[in-house]
């Protein structure tokens, strides 16, 4: 690691303490349903077409709204909604007008089934400004991850739409894993020629569905290929790649993404889960929720009870307690922590080994 690299991660560390001070809450989820329409092998959360937990009503989210832009009237904050997948929910072009209607951003992350041009014009009318869309390989692979013949072809026809509308920032997700790398730069390909300027590449983590599913998983190998791919693409500079915040890159940082990692989970982002848990972002699928709407004042428990998030000296265990890295790293990202507190995965060890 050269001197500018050392003085970044100084830089950040510096940064990322002064968010435990101050965070400004900057980036809201809302998992406004657990239901989807798609049943991918790698999900996360589980999720299902049926669902016995009652969608939340868009009144008794709007009560943290209120609290929210109350405390911090100078803070546009972005409002997340995201599932499941967002779309099935059948009064989501109303809860997304009454976002932006109070004051806020609105955002959406989707599997893209169901975009066409009718429902982008009525979801850019209702104030989308932020959209992410799921492309997880070629044709192919991408089907073979979703579990649905049809979904590659949807996205696609998706991302015509979406590239045609104004004042929407935009981008296309793809999760790596031992399938689809070898395919990678036939997508980017395929990406560049349907109009993708913003690509992001995440990894699979073992929780939820994927959970023992270790052919999802890449190898130390495979992992240093996809950080060498990334390095690669944006040297090009046809398409705008970048791995996402899962978790410190040793040499690699600021070479596959704009900024130093930084875990920002309880310092600019919170979530309101399905049931009205009160957490950091919806990555986390481990119990570490501070509270719940239901019984407590959101903007409170956002000021005083994310405590664990804000001092990370706890998970100074495991493999993090005798890392040098750990000033920088911290543990990496809170949703690579297991219910136990333990490290599912480490980015930096696997890059090492």
């Amino acid at each position: 690691m050269n001197r500018l690299q050392q003085i970044d991660l100084e830089t950040a560390y510096w940064q990322r303490e002064r968010l435990k001070l101050t965070h400004p809450l900057r980036q809201l989820f809302w998992e406004c349903t657990l239901r989807c329409n798609l049943a991918c092998r790698h999900c996360g959360s589980d999720c299902k077409v049926v669902d016995n937990m009652p969608e939340m009503p868009f009144e008794d989210f709007a009560q943290v709204l209120k609290e929210v832009k109350m405390h911090q009237p100078k803070i546009k904050t972005l409002v997340h909604t995201v599932g499941g997948e967002p779309l099935v929910r059948k009064d989501l072009l109303e809860c997304g007008r009454k976002i932006t209607e109070m004051g806020f951003y609105w955002g959406m992350v989707s599997n893209g089934m169901l975009i066409d041009k009718s429902l982008m014009k009525e979801l850019s009318r209702a104030g989308l400004r932020s959209l992410a869309v799921d492309v997880d390989g070629i044709k192919e692979d991408h089907n073979w991850l979703r579990c649905n013949e049809n979904s590659y072809d949807r996205v696609f026809n998706a991302i015509g739409h979406i590239r045609r509308t104004p004042h929407l920032v935009w981008d296309v997700i793809t999760c790596v894993n031992p399938r689809n790398l070898p395919h990678l730069r036939e997508l980017k390909r395929l990406l560049i020629e349907a109009g993708v300027s913003k690509w992001r590449c995440f990894t699979i983590v073992p929780m939820g569905r994927a959970k023992g599913q270790e052919d999802l998983l890449l190898s130390s190998d495979e992992f240093r290929e996809l950080m060498d791919f990334i390095v690669e693409t944006r040297t090009e500079g046809k398409i705008s790649l970048s791995y996402a915040c899962e978790g410190f890159l040793g040499d690699y940082e600021r070479r596959v993404r704009n900024h130093m990692y930084t875990c920002v989970a309880g310092l600019t982002v919170a979530s309101v889960l399905s049931d009205g848990g009160i957490s950091g972002c919806l990555s986390i699928r481990s119990h570490y929720r501070q509270g719940n709407i239901y019984k407590d004042n959101f903007w409170e428990v956002w000021q005083n009870r994310f405590g664990i998030y804000r001092n990370r000296e706890w998970m100074h265990k495991g493999i993090c307690a005798h890392c040098d890295k750990f000033r920088y790293c911290e543990g990496n990202g809170f949703h690579l922590r297991d219910e136990e507190g333990n490290l599912m995965l480490c980015h930096y060890h696997k890059l090492m080994s």
